[in-house]
């Protein structure tokens, strides 16, 4: 099974993870869907302090609890993203949030206005009405999608995702 990756990328609050969502809901009809989030800032909480398994985290050790519908596990290791795909198992399509410097064809996602020093490492734009294009000098390489239609994002992300290499391939 081909597995395939596609980032997408743009400044807080512009809608990378509404997009991301939507995609998945459509995506994950026809395909099996895996998902990494980037956090820069390593602000997110993801374990209930006083709970058993926050306990066991505060000590070290790799965590992984276990329960009938999910295995969840808590690391102490910064992983790269082949480290991380590998712990994935089984996926076709990954989408990636953020990590703007993994080689992969990245959609940047932008509401009220442009960035321009996303230019350089993405593949496509997606905006919304609130963006006004012809303000900016758009490189011809980039792609322009409507932010507010995921089965076009779902379109281009089938078109142009990159394969990716799973330990067990």
């Amino acid at each position: 099974m081909n597995a395939r990756a596609i980032a997408f990328s743009g400044p807080s609050n512009s809608g990378k993870t509404t997009a991301i969502v939507k995609v998945a809901n459509i995506l994950s009809q026809t395909y099996k869907l895996a998902i990494i989030k980037h956090d820069p800032s390593d602000k997110a909480v993801f374990d209930k302090e006083g709970k058993d398994s926050w306990k066991f985290s505060q000590t070290g050790a790799e965590v992984v609890v276990a329960s009938p519908s999910r295995t969840t596990y808590f690391s102490k290791q910064s992983r790269d993203i082949e480290g991380i795909i590998s712990m994935l198992g089984e996926f076709e399509i990954l989408l990636v949030e953020g990590l703007k410097t993994l080689p992969l064809p990245r959609i940047s996602v932008f509401r009220d206005r442009l960035d321009p020093a996303y230019f350089d490492v993405s593949d496509a734009l997606a905006v919304d009405e609130s963006v006004d294009l012809k303000a900016y000098d758009i490189p011809s390489h980039l792609d322009i999608l409507d932010l507010n239609d995921p089965e076009a994002l779902c379109a281009w992300i089938l078109a142009h995702a990159k394969e990716v290499r799973r330990e067990n391939d």
